[in-house]
């Protein structure tokens, strides 16, 4: 349930699985208190049935994008599925250098404002094996220098399908379900050709890559006390793409995220659990003769972001926010002040 994009481009790349889980007695076994919340969701349900939650991270253009990651309080556990809708939101307004803020003059981009609008389903077939897909839709708005002088005030907006995800999820290797795996790929269906007559929209700045991705990515979650209510938390998620077009390789990157929950709140039948985490991201400089130049691409960053799950079975509702402490940026490039999450699912 997590994703993000290096370079500010927004290529849509949605988060990664196991963001959402079934609590009840999955949590008890897995040495997990009941409900708890994930990065990207996470779902709490009943008995042994899993719910796992999207995470996604999408990339907006020339700066920085949604993490991918999917850091949650409670992994897979067991058969079962969740449908689930995740709402991310950022507005790249700052222009970033090396590792402090730059004069906007120094940049044409001015503003990338962008919705993040992922639809999809996580399903366990059985206590070990699963699947997560991921149908992203964004929504752009951009501002930038060019047009017919080269020097005209532009805005531009549009809206399409992203870059869909299909990843498979392996949570065998301990009786607990305490660990897993997930892999997969990211498929070049989202535009990468959207553009004015003019051409002022980059390849960094399209919602789609155009690039087929390998995804790999693996968590870990650990109870810290006997009661159950103190779990921490780990995820790291890699993105490599592997099959490009019309002269554009985006870089690699690499999100993990680590954090804590505490699942010991509740009001009748409602459970609430507050999250904290860190997440951090590498993105190497993106390649090929459509690749930005003077390079303007790859980054490392470093986010806080405090999280709250409600979970009333079978539906749950999870919300953050990533605020940057660190962030690096080779060239100009846009990024945004804080990230927003909404995750609502249902699971069955």
């Amino acid at each position: 349930m997590l994703h993000d994009d290096g370079e500010p481009s927004s290529s849509s790349e949605s988060s990664s699985p196991l963001s959402h889980v079934d609590a009840g007695n999955a949590a008890t076994n897995a040495g997990g208190p009941p409900p708890a919340p994930l990065s990207l969701t996470a779902d709490l349900s009943h008995d042994d049935a899993m719910n796992s939650w999207p995470s996604t991270v999408t990339a907006c253009a020339c700066g920085c994008g949604i993490f991918e990651v999917g850091t949650s309080s409670m992994f897979p556990q067991g058969q079962g599925g969740t449908i689930f809708l995740e709402y991310d939101f950022q507005s790249q307004n700052r222009n970033w250098r090396e590792s402090s803020r730059a004069p906007s003059a120094d940049n044409a981009d001015k503003v990338i404002r962008t919705h993040f609008i992922t639809p999809g389903l996580q399903y366990m077939v059985d206590r070990s094996w699963g699947f997560e897909v991921e149908v992203p839709y964004d929504i752009q708005h951009f501002e930038t220098t060019g047009g017919a002088s080269g020097s005209d005030p532009v805005s531009l907006d549009w809206a399409t399908l992203g870059d869909i995800r299909i990843e498979g999820i392996y949570t065998g290797f301990f009786p607990d379900l305490s660990a897993g795996l997930n892999f997969g790929f990211k498929l070049p269906t989202g535009s990468f050709k959207h553009n004015d007559t003019y051409g002022d929209i980059d390849r960094d700045t399209e919602i789609g890559t155009g690039s087929t991705d390998v995804l790999l990515g693996g968590f870990y979650r650990h109870r810290i006390t006997a009661d159950n209510l103190w779990t921490w938390f780990g995820q790291i998620n890699t993105d490599l793409p592997m099959f490009t077009q019309d002269g554009y390789r985006p870089g690699a990157e690499i999100d993990a995220a680590a954090g804590i929950y505490y699942s010991g709140l509740s009001i009748g039948k409602l459970n609430i659990t507050p999250l904290a985490q860190v997440l951090a991201s590498e993105r190497t400089i993106d390649s090929g003769p459509n690749a930005a130049h003077p390079v303007a691409s790859g980054y490392q960053r470093l986010l806080l972001s405090p999280g709250l799950e409600l979970n009333f079975h079978p539906f749950m509702v999870y919300g953050d926010v990533e605020v940057p402490v660190y962030q690096y940026m080779n060239g100009d490039q846009l990024v945004a002040p804080v990230l927003f999450k909404l995750v609502v699912s249902y699971s069955f």
